[in-house]
Order: C-alpha cells, then structure tokens, then sequence
C-alpha cells in the first residue's frame, strides 16, 4: 500500500512549517494501524511574494507593510508562535532579519529530489531549510549559505554552490511553481494525497490522518 502526499509550500511560511511537524505527526498515526505503508513525499515550490527582490529584503518593514503595522505584526507573530508551540515547534522571528528570496531554497530541495537521495535526506533537508529561517534566523536566499546546509546534509559544499550559482533548474522550479498556481491552489501550505483527495492549511494531525486513511480507501 502506497501514499504519495505532494506537499506544496514556501520556506518562509510559518504556517508551512506547522503543517510540516503536523504531517509527520499524521504519518505517524498512519503508520500505526498500517506498518508497510510506503510514503513518497513530494516537495513543490510556490512563492508567497513571488516580487521579492533577489537579495531578499528587510523582514519587520516587510511584515508591518504587509500587515498594517507593528502592532498587527507582532499579534500574527504571537499567534503564530502558540500555535507552533502546540506542537513543540519554537520560532524565534527576532532573529530573522532578512525576508529571503526563496527560489535558491527550492531549487535545492528539487536537486535532492532528482539526483537520487533517499526520503530521509530529502525530509532532513526540508527540515534544515525551515528551522534555518525559522529558528537560527539565517539567510536562505544567499547560496553560500544554503550550500554550508546542503554541506551539513553531507553534500560537497563547492560543489553545490557552484550548482546553485548556475542557472541550473531555475526554470523547471519556476514552471513548477506556475503549474502548481494554475491548478487552483492560492494558499499553502496544501497537501494532495494520491493524486486524489486535498487538504488545505495546516489542519491538526488528527485531520490530515483522516484525510491520509480516505485517500488510501
């Protein structure tokens, strides 16, 4: 028995992350009742501000531009922060200084996805990406960085920010992305699970669980 969960988000979505550690808790519970069910995770790129500026941008002008102010931004942080917590998940915001561009991330994760890693690389790699903005505030927009964590996955660091710094898969992440939107979905993260049944935001491991059974029905 298979599951395939294609799971689209953005690296600098907090709520992306949530339903990342909300996920594998889900999986978890499937896999309970159902030991040899095999999970394929797929990785799809979208861009919450497709407009960012290469360099990425200064993160508090951003969110209390986007959100109305500094008052607004830190209850959305705050909110955001108990809701991690709930699943044992800290974000430290205070740390993040800059919004990155994301598009370097997600052309990482697709070259772990294609070059032959196993899931567990490709998760521990997703995992790296977001607890690197989320929680240790490092710049995953700037490819020296995302090559030291490609490198701390194991990977030969010159060798990956050599590939980072070509153009090398931009535009097939881009065309992922673009499909990804004219399929309908405008908010992430979004789950599909087996081609046939999806889930939008991140719900409660008891929900995607139950999306997770159905889907193998």
């Amino acid at each position: 028995m298979k599951l395939t969960v294609d799971c689209i988000s953005d690296f600098v979505c907090p709520w992306c992350y949530i339903g990342r550690v909300r996920m594998a808790k889900a999986l978890d519970q499937v896999r309970a009742t159902h030991p040899a069910l095999d999970v394929q995770v797929n990785w799809l790129p979208f861009f919450l501000n497709p407009d960012t500026p290469a360099a990425g941008e200064p993160y508090r002008p951003f969110l209390e531009a986007k959100f109305g102010g500094a008052r607004k931004a830190d209850a959305l942080l705050a909110q955001i922060a108990e809701a991690g917590a709930q699943d044992g998940l800290d974000f430290a915001f205070d740390r993040i200084a800059t919004r990155p561009n994301t598009l370097a991330a997600h052309r990482l994760a697709y070259r772990f996805q294609s070059h032959g890693h196993t899931r567990e690389q490709v998760a521990a790699l997703v995992d790296a990406l977001f607890a690197a903005h989320f929680q240790q505030g490092r710049d995953i927009g700037d490819t020296a960085m995302l090559a030291d964590i490609a490198a701390e996955a194991g990977e030969n660091r010159d060798q990956i920010l050599a590939w980072l710094e070509s153009d090398d898969a931009t535009a097939t992440v881009r065309r992922m992305a673009t499909q990804v939107q004219q399929q309908g979905v405008s908010g992430v993260p979004f789950f599909i699970l087996n081609r046939k049944l999806a889930v939008s935001g991140a719900q409660s491991p008891a929900t995607l669980g139950a999306a997770m059974l159905q889907a193998l029905a």
